[in-house]
């Protein structure tokens, strides 16, 4: 009886209804603004890019020293901690895999189109990471013409 007693006295200190008004519950009632039309693309893209055969993809770059430099330091940033500052598999971070990282002067990879090795930079290959999600296109494609730098005897 006395349990009942209590809860009658405090239902008229619970206001239900003023505790749906909180601003922590309307926060999500908030309108978004809209979005202007073709924000989001529906086509092309990295996708589009997947399913291509990497044969055929060209270099929209023109092979030139400046596309070269520029690739050098791509290659800097993104490439030299595996692939080591003479491109032989020896980086620093390199050294700990078994096996090493390509030698990128190697004659199968100089074999390769300039498309081949775009595709194996952007979704990687065995412990090549995929670059194509966090290195611009225009990088990679820099770092293209580097590696063919490399092969060449003026690479050396």
């Amino acid at each position: 009886m006395a349990v009942w007693l209590v809860l009658l006295c405090s239902l008229p200190g619970c206001d239900y209804a003023r505790m749906k008004e909180q601003e922590a519950l309307q926060t999500y009632k908030t309108a978004l603004p809209e979005m202007p039309a073709g924000t989001i693309p529906v086509g092309g893209g990295i996708e589009t890019l997947k399913k291509s055969d990497p044969k055929s993809l060209r270099n929209p770059l023109p092979f030139s020293e400046e596309t070269t430099n520029k690739g050098r330091e791509s290659y800097a940033v993104y490439c030299i901690m595996c692939h080591g500052p003479k491109a032989d598999g020896n980086g620093t971070v390199g050294q700990s895999f078994h096996p090493l990282p390509t030698a990128l002067r190697d004659p199968k990879v100089q074999a390769m189109t300039d498309g081949e090795i775009f595709y194996n930079l952007s979704f990687g290959i065995k412990r090549q990471p995929p670059m194509a999600y966090t290195v611009s296109a225009q990088d990679l494609w820099a770092i293209v013409h580097y590696i063919r730098f490399l092969g060449s005897s003026s690479g050396s």
